[in-house]
């Protein structure tokens, strides 16, 4: 009985040994995968043989010359807003986090109220600010003037273009950068402080490399937004890319066409701000991780060496 029992695990054992392995099936996924494919074909087949999208129309207007001012014009506006917007968003989130409950008001504030006006209302203000003051003068407050400028003069509609978009932007990049500096963890600071290093090495060395990997993503996202948000501008009567395609389209009568040169650009543009996105964001994840990724390009040339 006793050798009875010491061969059972012997003879169990020889047939998981013969077992076979089959890996799971998923038909749906192929069903799935087969739908979309026929999606897919039928929406480029559209595009090549509907003539309503008039592509010799839009081969010819896509680097019109006015059409690439228009763009240069998109892109200094989107520079013009990123950059004073997150200035202004990063000033405004150091108020957030500051221990004086003036500054912290201040900054709540102007977040609740820049955040609840629709952007195209805002251009429209700053457009209109020569109805509310005819000349802007400069000295001491609630004193004497010593310099006055026309406001016409002084904010022109490129300015009021910008500032209204900057203005907008940077009651979110207050937000996304606050929430940064929040992700990093507290007792790191600590540290710092307990082993001497300075305030502003602290948040050179320390903050700000593992908050932008919080900001970068969220502020990739508001950039490409205000790239797009661009086309506001039109209420302005700025040449940007959409007004320029509108005013092309109205005189040509070609609809389809030229959106689709406004569509194609700022798919090449947003294109461009997606790849940058990546290589800031795997700059900035270099902590995390011993081994960084391939990127795309590195990719295909190790699939080449394998061919």
């Amino acid at each position: 009985m006793t050798s009875d029992l010491g061969t059972r695990p012997a003879a169990a054992a020889a047939p998981e040994e013969s077992l076979e392995i089959v890996p799971a099936r998923h038909p749906m996924t192929w069903v799935a995968a087969g739908v979309v494919a026929v999606l897919v074909a039928m929406a480029g087949h559209a595009l090549v043989t509907n003539k309503a999208f008039d592509w010799p129309t839009f081969a010819r207007f896509v680097f019109q010359k006015s059409i690439l001012e228009a763009v240069a014009l998109t892109l200094e506006l989107t520079l013009f807003g990123v950059v004073a917007g997150f200035l202004l968003g990063t000033v405004l989130a150091l108020m957030r986090i500051s221990r004086n409950p003036l500054l912290r008001a201040v900054s709540w504030t102007y977040t609740w109220i820049f955040r609840s006006v629709p952007l195209i209302l805002q251009l429209l203000f700053w457009y209109n600010l020569a109805i509310l003051y005819n000349e802007i003068s400069f000295g001491v407050p609630f004193g004497p003037s010593f310099v006055s400028v026309g406001t016409m003069s002084l904010i022109p509609p490129f300015l009021a273009a910008g500032l209204g978009l900057a203005l907008h932007q940077g009651a979110y990049a207050a937000e996304i950068v606050r929430a940064g500096f929040l992700a990093v963890d507290a007792g790191q600071r600590e540290a710092a402080a307990a082993l001497g290093i300075p305030a502003g090495r602290q948040f050179r060395r320390i903050v700000l490399p593992q908050a932008m990997r919080t900001i970068v993503p969220t502020a990739a996202n508001e950039i490409v937004g205000l790239l797009k948000a661009t086309s506001q501008v039109y209420v302005m009567a700025l040449p940007e890319l959409f007004y320029q395609v509108q005013v092309i389209y109205t005189r040509s009568g070609r609809v389809i066409p030229l959106l689709l040169v406004a569509t194609a650009w700022y798919l090449a543009l947003t294109t461009v701000l997606s790849i940058a996105q990546y290589y800031v964001e795997r700059h900035f994840g270099r902590g995390t991780q011993r081994t960084l990724p391939p990127t795309p390009l590195q990719r295909l040339r190790g699939a080449g060496r394998r061919r």
